[in-house]
């Protein structure tokens, strides 16, 4: 059995890389410009927004695999429920079917993470 902490480790890699097929999709079917469509052209707060939201999962790749256990599984824990919830609130403002189908793929693996934080000993 894999270690956990490797675990937690690639479900992270695999909850970003989800968020960045939606994102590559997102501006290759056109859906990035109707989406933004009516705002500012150069919104630098909303830009640094989505890229604070978007280093968090990448930075508990790292954090998986340092973090001393009692803080890792709490950190695990938090941040896959703040992003399950972020996700479920935000999902509505995506029109299209992907989006939806790879953010509740995406909720599916916060789950799972929440799982494997809850129940490592």
């Amino acid at each position: 059995m894999l270690d956990t902490r490797i675990i937690l480790s690639g479900i992270w890699i695999t909850v970003i890389l989800i968020y960045l097929m939606g994102d590559v999709l997102r501006i290759y079917s056109g859906d990035a410009a109707r989406m933004s469509e009516g705002e500012k052209p150069n919104n630098n707060a909303k830009w640094l927004a989505a890229a604070v939201i978007m280093l968090v999962p990448i930075s508990m790749v790292f954090f998986s695999l340092v973090l001393p256990q009692d803080i890792n599984r709490w950190a695990n824990i938090i941040v896959a429920v703040v992003f399950f919830l972020f996700v479920l609130i935000d999902m509505r403002s995506y029109p299209s079917a992907y989006d939806k189908f790879l953010l509740a793929v995406s909720l599916v693996f916060n789950v799972v993470t929440i799982a494997y934080a809850w129940n490592w000993v």
